[in-house]
């Protein structure tokens, strides 16, 4: 029995450590750089679904939130429902989420996921309600690296970074950073 217990107590502390800090995908490429700079990553060409690109210029006097995430990710599939939310409440106040999805297999997975996959949103399903993108390590390291995933990036109106998130994010605390940039 005890061994029994010692494996039940060593995955709940793994579960637990996974939800604090977030997924991690052998990144070793892929580490924070103090030196890059928001002008850098606001030029960065970034794959849309579609077949476009898109990158932070185009959303010069909004507030930009790029979410790092992957359909595996067990943390970011927890704040997926939150950033509906977010998208709902605060995009007609001038928010734009970007998701970053930074599967391996790309579009062959993460579109299927995007189409079919509903998020319980305050006792209703429904789709994620803003633009997915497809990333990778050299995306990544043009925003200066993500640790894990979850990773989210919040930008000023102005295009500076306000604030990095490496894990799963604080409902309250993003509310109320988006709450003062908008």
């Amino acid at each position: 029995m005890s061994s029994k217990f010692q494996k039940l107590s060593a995955m709940a502390c793994v579960v637990a450590v996974l939800t604090l800090i977030g997924c991690g995908k052998g990144m070793q490429n892929q580490r924070t750089k103090e030196t890059s700079s928001a002008a850098a990553e606001a030029s960065v060409q970034i794959p849309k679904m579609e077949g476009t690109n898109t990158s932070l210029d185009q959303y010069k006097g909004k507030v930009v939130l790029v979410n790092f995430w992957a359909t595996w990710c067990a943390p970011c599939r927890v704040e997926i429902p939150w950033l509906i939310e977010f998208n709902e409440k605060y995009g007609p106040k001038g928010l734009v989420i970007l998701g970053v999805a930074m599967d391996d297999e790309g579009n062959q997975v993460v579109q299927p996921y995007v189409r079919d996959r509903r998020f319980d949103v305050n006792g209703h399903p429904e789709a994620m309600n803003y633009p997915i993108l497809l990333g990778n390590s050299k995306i990544a390291e043009k925003f200066g690296g993500i640790l894990g995933m979850p990773t989210s990036m919040l930008y000023s109106r102005e295009g500076k970074k306000v604030k990095t998130i490496v894990g799963l994010i604080d409902h309250d605390d993003l509310s109320k950073t988006l709450d003062s940039q908008l």
